[in-house]
């Protein structure tokens, strides 16, 4: 569970759905400073407002701790390249600097030039070699995630 794609999917149900933060609070039966600290990724819902939150949204808890984000704007980490740089940046700024580095271990030199060229005070490479070797799995968990967070920002 990665905790900034359910609080953005939090925000993103939350206005689909046409309320404020204000009116999930009430409709919830709590302070808007809680929805708040969701949507920023402070907390998560407990388990008993996860369960008002699923028959509000008719989805399930599932689905709101780990979302289903579909495509709307890449499905392959190589099509980075196609989001303008400062909307990248500004989604990969969600991600600690292993995250990132760990999903440009299996990406191609073009795409780790372009985060190089992000992040220009960041060394991937001491990054990575602190980090080591890692599971193919582990890159394409980064990757997804990644992915995921693009594409949920097209949507909200």
């Amino acid at each position: 569970m990665n905790i900034t794609i359910v609080s953005k999917y939090l925000q993103f149900l939350r206005k689909s759905h046409n309320y404020t933060q204000e009116d999930l609070a009430r409709r919830l039966g709590i302070s808007r400073q809680a929805v708040s600290k969701w949507e920023t990724g402070t907390t998560i819902p407990d388990l008993e407002v996860l369960l008002q939150l699923s028959g509000l949204y008719d989805v399930t808890i599932n689905q709101i701790l780990e979302p289903d984000i579909r495509p709307k704007r890449i499905t392959d980490f190589e099509q980075l390249s196609t989001i303008p740089e400062k909307e990248l940046r500004g989604a990969l700024k969600h991600f600690d600097v292993d995250t990132l580095a760990t999903a440009l271990m299996g990406a191609s030199p073009e795409t780790n030039r372009l985060c190089e060229r992000l992040f220009p005070d960041t060394d991937f490479e001491t990054i990575r070699n602190r980090i080591g070797r890692v599971r193919i799995e582990a890159v394409e968990d980064s990757q997804n995630q990644i992915i995921s967070m693009i594409n949920l920002q097209a949507v909200t």
